[in-house]
């Protein structure tokens, strides 16, 4: 089962998105929600790194149950979510 013990993220500005980190056992796998996903679910949120950071930091919970669902073990290193995930 994937959790998301570590609170770190990152705005990565090439892929318009918010990076974080999950971990299952001692696999570590990558998540980027894009900024079309996080003005979904935080339609106010500001298109700049600090607002869409924030959008993240205001929807944590909701973003980090989305990624377990979509998450395979194994599968590979990075996931996308997008807005139709939410």
């Amino acid at each position: 089962m994937i959790e998301f013990p570590n609170h770190s993220r990152s705005y990565d500005r090439t892929r318009h998105a918010v990076r974080f980190w999950g971990h299952d056992s001692a696999i570590e796998a990558s998540f980027f929600i894009d900024e079309g996903a996080l003005r979904r679910i935080q339609p106010e949120a500001h298109p700049d790194e600090s607002g869409l950071l924030t959008a993240f930091d205001s929807n944590r919970d909701r973003i980090c149950a989305a990624a377990a669902k979509v998450y395979v073990r194994g599968s590979r290193g990075s996931y996308d979510l997008v807005a139709a995930n939410f």
